[in-house]
């Protein structure tokens, strides 16, 4: 072999291998370029058919919209909860279904909103907790009394001019687990109006028997 071979043989093992690349053109991987590609399309899809009312930020607007940025959301929502949400809408309140868009549009919007996230996602342990056990009599007690000042009295939050959500309604209901329901109304949400209701710092000290008469009750709305 000559030299000149040589040293284009040589030449070609290094590009093989990567030697003698720019360094962001190693990094480049095709998954990391399709999750780059995914969050780009994510945003400006949510910027084109979210934001107007859950805001730029996701942040949400009291009365409008939830925040979908929370991170007590995003740590126990699946992905399964948001995209079948944005999918189906919420009937009977101002969330229309976004089917249209189609699966991957949705499924991007959903990987731009976990950009937001501040730890791991617990959403399929949180699911995999029990059904809840009660008295729906007490349960509707301590809702009226805590839950409906914010949620109305019937659950269909907004509607009733208040600035909780549609807790009381199927297409709520029937997307959230009883563990869902449970670590949302001990722990509430950071940054929003939903304020955790045990403990010493919970705006009201429930204790867990409460919380799952009030869940049991919940239960009962999405049969009427």
């Amino acid at each position: 072999m000559t030299n000149r071979k040589r040293m284009i043989y040589g030449l070609a093992v290094l590009l093989a291998l990567g030697f003698g690349m720019p360094s962001h053109a190693k990094t480049q991987s095709p998954a990391v370029m399709k999750k780059a590609k995914e969050l780009k399309n994510g945003k400006k899809q949510f910027m084109e058919n979210c934001a107007v009312c859950h805001q730029a930020d996701a942040i949400g607007k009291p009365g409008v919209a939830p925040s979908l940025s929370n991170p007590e959301l995003l740590s126990i929502s699946s992905d399964k909860f948001f995209m079948s949400t944005i999918r189906d809408g919420r009937e009977d309140t101002g969330m229309p279904p976004f089917a249209h868009l189609g699966r991957r549009n949705v499924r991007d919007i959903v990987t731009y909103l976990r950009t937001h996230s501040k730890g791991p996602n617990r959403a399929k342990e949180v699911d995999a907790q029990p059904d809840a056990h009660g008295d729906p009599r007490l349960g509707k007690q301590w809702y009226n009394y805590i839950c409906s000042t914010c949620h109305g009295t019937d659950g269909n939050g907004y509607e009733s001019e208040g600035a909780g959500t549609a807790i009381g309604l199927p297409g709520f209901l029937t997307k959230v687990s009883d563990g869902f329901l449970r670590e949302t109304i001990k722990y509430g949400r950071s940054n929003t109006r939903m304020l955790a209701f045990q403990g010493p710092a919970g705006l009201a000290n429930l204790s867990d028997q409460e919380i799952e008469d009030i869940i049991v009750y919940l239960r009962t709305q999405m049969k009427k």
